[in-house]
């Protein structure tokens, strides 16, 4: 932690800034590519005003930090030169009228009152908001494991488990229509998410490709230890004529799908539950 830049940066801060010892490392690897460079930073929940001094000397002189707070005292952080904004985070109108005053910006912190609907909110209102090789970042996503922040079933991490799903739905094979594609990549570490934004990436259409090589017709071998479904094949072989039946190779495909699912369920219950 002692030797993480963002972590001498938070020392150097005159304001009092409470983070956890877990965090500077996240800070140094999200952030570190934007130091010195002409970016604007928002971060959302100024509170004491110490993590906005601890931005200025992390990231330089060249970069835009602007502050968000529901707090109207907030303010009197624009005599030490950065851009307050007062407003509530689970307000849509609030970022619809941020976004046209500021326009798209580099790297969103959501440090704010970490409930779901305003992490949730603030996700959706700003991730088209997000210059290209940007990123919104989610801090203390803990929250959603714990009480006082709003309904589990809705918590912010299962809405990031649903990007998740959107975002894999852009393969080729699979309802592209269900997809998402907003957000290239999602990082996520202790208690932070990060959503990545790339465009050019994350709108390339997925495709099968070919690199012309010579094709040796090596024998595919996923199931060669799965004894019931080398059965199955094994049978289909043996009945071949079958194939000829309506409905028949739709059933074998049934019954293949169906071993395989219980083998799974079988070998991997475990590492789906809490205590494992």
């Amino acid at each position: 932690m002692k030797e993480t830049l963002s972590y001498q940066a938070y020392l150097k801060s005159p304001y009092k800034s409470i983070k956890h010892s877990t965090y500077f490392a996240v800070y140094d690897d999200l952030f570190a590519r934007y130091r010195g460079k002409e970016i604007t930073f928002v971060e959302i929940g100024v509170l004491g005003g110490g993590s906005l001094f601890m931005w200025r000397e992390f990231l330089g002189p060249k970069a835009r930090i602007i502050g968000i707070d529901l707090n109207p005292n907030a303010k009197k952080w624009e005599a030490e030169g950065f851009d307050i904004f007062i407003g509530s985070q689970s307000d849509k109108q609030f970022w619809q009228d941020f976004v046209k005053k500021v326009g798209k910006v580099d790297v969103v912190l959501d440090d704010g009152g970490h409930t779901y609907e305003q992490q949730i909110i603030t996700t959706e209102m700003l991730l088209d908001s997000i210059n290209d090789q940007g990123m919104l970042v989610v801090e203390d996503t803990h929250t959603s494991y714990m009480d006082g922040f709003g309904s589990r079933r809705y918590s912010f991490i299962e809405y990031v488990k649903c990007l998740i799903d959107k975002m894999n739905q852009r393969f080729s094979e699979l309802n592209t229509t269900a997809s998402d594609r907003r957000v290239w990549s999602i990082q996520t570490y202790e208690s932070f998410v990060a959503f990545h934004i790339r465009r050019s990436a994350s709108d390339l259409v997925s495709e099968s490709t070919d690199n012309g090589g010579t094709d040796d017709a090596a024998m595919d071998y996923r199931y060669f230890d799965h004894d019931a479904v080398k059965s199955i094949d094994g049978l289909a072989r043996k009945f071949n004529f079958l194939k000829y039946i309506p409905g028949a190779r739709w059933l074998g495909a049934k019954a293949k799908n169906y071993v395989i699912v219980q083998k799974s369920k079988r070998k991997l219950k475990k590492y789906f539950s809490s205590d494992s």
